[in-house]
């Protein structure tokens, strides 16, 4: 049985980390997390952070990305 990502990942309005793993991220932008991952390699707009050899992307650039605004 499959769970809800729905479920996991508290609205992007809420968030207080500076910056969500790739399968979060995937999941506010209505993405696959591949598709995020091919971003970071084609130099899309949104650039991730990498740390301890995870991508990392800014909860202020989803946040502009799909609100128009940044916190």
């Amino acid at each position: 049985m499959q769970t809800s990502l729905a479920t996991q990942f508290p609205a992007l309005e809420s968030v207080t980390r500076p910056t969500v793993p790739t399968e979060q991220a995937a999941y506010y932008l209505n993405r696959r997390p591949q598709t995020l991952r091919i971003w970071a390699m084609n130099q899309h707009p949104i650039r991730p952070l990498n740390i301890h050899g995870r991508l990392h992307w800014k909860t202020e650039d989803l946040r502009r990305l799909l609100l128009g605004v940044a916190k």
